[in-house]
């Protein structure tokens, strides 16, 4: 199998510690954690994902909402720029723990933030990133193991 992922999801794993919009929600986004951590490819989609699918019987779901399709081309163009790959529908990669790594210095540093404009969990997850990122679910590299 394959998790499907639009692009500011992949900024969203990186700080998810099991909170989110409903109990569905949690134990979908949880399960999605669980697949990536065991190594299964993801593949970068336009426009509602794995995550959103328990979000989607909601008519006021915000999947599709223009403010979303801009987090997603911001995520696109700032994770792309520090992986140095081109973001977009059809990618597929695996999210190691150097992967998630790198990915939570840039976060931690500001550099891949432009998606979280005017996000509802943005000062969740800032204090999850200066915190070490500290009961994240998806796991990473210990920079400090040798």
């Amino acid at each position: 199998m394959t998790v499907r992922l639009r692009p500011h999801h992949l900024l969203c794993l990186l700080t998810y510690i099991g909170k989110g919009y409903s109990p569905a929600f949690i134990a979908g986004l949880t399960e999605i954690a669980r697949r990536v951590n065991a190594g299964e490819e993801v593949v970068i989609v336009t426009g509602p994902d794995d995550i959103c699918a328990p979000l989607l019987e909601d008519p006021d779901a915000h999947c599709h909402n223009p403010g979303v399709q801009i987090r997603d081309a911001n995520a696109a163009r700032d994770v792309g720029a520090l992986l140095d790959r081109d973001i977009r529908h059809g990618l597929r990669m695996v999210l190691t723990p150097v992967l998630v790594a790198q990915m939570r210095a840039a976060f931690a540093n500001q550099d891949t933030r432009s998606a979280c404009a005017r996000c509802d969990w943005a000062a969740l997850c800032s204090d999850i990133a200066a915190d070490g990122f500290v009961g994240a679910i998806l796991q990473a590299q210990d920079s400090t193991a040798e």
